[in-house]
């Protein structure tokens, strides 16, 4: 019978006229055959068997039996640890409810809620709630896994009216979170962060407060109060975007400048940060010894107008760039020169399927690790579209999939790439689809997890050093 493994398997040294024989298709082990030599006769052997031989010969196999049983302990590889999953949540209404806004979660969730990942079938198992009644609605972690840090989307951090932002502690046994410390964010309504490649800053989008920020990390993890803080004075854009669909009443955040996200490039010598009230994806240079941002020269690219820039992703390579507009419902890609931190663009699509008619909202975008799809999120229309992506990085849509839930707010992929989990902020589930590595394809899993307003979900693997 073939027997799974999960690594590379060594088969053990054949005996001298046995035959051996594998499974082509698994190469696994199988048992032995057919002998190499005959089988020679036994009766000479039994004749010669004495009453003490035989003892003598059961003592030195049960020793040898625990000298191996030890050996084969001792080689074992140790038990692999989970795979967690963390949904962010709204956990109470957000800060900045102007009428009319038609995109409020109404806060059904309690906090940072953490899962068990079952590798096989992706289905998440509830592992424990961190109750945080401040709407932690982002959550990343640093690159050795061992500490947190969550946004805070409220405005009550300080008198000045800022959100604030989280560090917490990871157990690497089960994955459980001990708060660190907290501080202001910079702004108010913080609804991104990311950490800078040196690990030394984490990075702020500050959606209501329409700034963004630099928080220094300390040795230990915990936070500093922001070295630096970047207030968005851009001309806000109109409130009909250029590229909306036909009969599209989508309108989101064009009254004030809204930071919407903050991530840095690769190198982490430049910083790039989206702006949905202006229209604007903003460029800066980092300056690592003083922990601040530079406006690059040119210092933002201008979108075109009421189109709403919310999310962006670089493909694998680092030398396209594919930005995701809200309201326009459409994706634009550019190339990026790494060299002097600039954008080009070269292509221009909608998020969603041909013929689209109607109000709708586009939330997040990703590109599978592998580089050959793009991923985009739609609210209202509920789906996430997929599209291939050429030897130059243009796209084409291949097509979409239902959500099972209403408004995902975001989405993520597991480590592996074989599952993509839907965040439905207003379904109040976290849905789970297979992906389909050759055609970008999505099917779902029939699995649910319930979680109140979920807004973002990020992985970690605790099997991993």
């Amino acid at each position: 019978m073939a027997v799974a493994l999960d690594g590379p398997y060594t088969f053990p040294t054949q005996q001298p006229g046995v035959a051996r024989t594998t499974d082509p298709l698994t190469d696994s082990y199988n048992a032995p055959t057919t002998p190499l030599m005959p089988t020679p006769p036994t009766a000479p052997i039994l004749s010669a068997l004495t009453r003490r031989s035989i003892l003598k010969g059961t003592a030195t196999l049960a020793a040898t039996g625990s000298t191996l049983g030890s050996l084969l302990a001792a080689q074992a590889p140790a038990a692999r640890g989970p795979l967690m999953a963390y949904v962010s949540t709204y956990s109470s209404p957000p800060v900045d409810a102007p009428p009319g806004k038609v995109d409020l979660p109404p806060g059904n969730g309690r906090g940072i809620h953490s899962f068990r990942v079952d590798r096989a079938t992706g289905a998440l198992t509830l592992a424990g709630i961190f109750e945080q009644g401040t709407s932690p609605s982002c959550l990343v972690f640093n690159a050795a896994g061992t500490r947190a840090y969550s946004t805070n989307a409220t405005d009550k951090a300080d008198a000045a009216g800022s959100g604030s932002i989280s560090a917490f502690a990871v157990n690497r046994t089960d994955g459980q979170l001990t708060l660190l410390n907290t501080v202001p964010s910079g702004g108010a309504g913080p609804t991104y962060i990311s950490i800078h490649p040196s690990g030394r800053y984490a990075l702020v989008a500050n959606y209501a407060g329409g700034s963004v920020a630099v928080l220094p990390i300390l040795p230990d993890g915990r936070l500093e109060p922001a070295s630096d803080v970047k207030k968005n004075t851009g001309r806000v854009g109109p409130k009909r975007a250029t590229n909306a669909p036909p009969g599209s009443f989508a309108v989101s955040g064009h009254d004030f400048p809204h930071a919407h996200m903050i991530q840095p490039d690769r190198s982490g010598r430049f910083v790039i940060s989206m702006d949905l009230g202006t229209d604007q994806i903003l460029l800066w240079k980092f300056d690592e010894s003083a922990g601040s941002l530079v406006p690059n020269d040119p210092a933002f690219f201008a979108l075109p107008p009421g189109d709403g820039s919310r999310h962006f992703a670089f493909h694998p390579n680092s030398r396209w760039l594919y930005s995701l507009q809200e309201e326009g419902s459409n994706i634009v890609l550019f190339d990026y020169d790494a060299a002097q931190g600039r954008l080009a663009p070269r292509q221009t699509l909608s998020s969603l399927p041909p013929g689209f008619a109607g109000s709708s909202f586009a939330s997040g975008i990703l590109v599978s690790s592998d580089g050959r799809h793009v991923y985009a999120a739609n609210r209202l229309h509920d789906s996430i579209a997929y599209f291939s992506v050429s030897a130059t990085g243009t796209l084409t849509y291949r097509g979409e999939e239902w959500t099972r839930g209403d408004y995902p707010r975001s989405f993520n992929f597991d480590p592996t790439g074989k599952f993509l989990y839907s965040c439905n902020q207003r379904g109040d589930a976290v849905t789970v689809f297979r992906v389909n590595r050759t055609t970008g394809g999505l099917a779902f899993t029939g699995q649910y997890a319930p979680v109140g307003n979920p807004s973002v979900i990020t992985f970690l693997d605790l099997g991993t050093v």
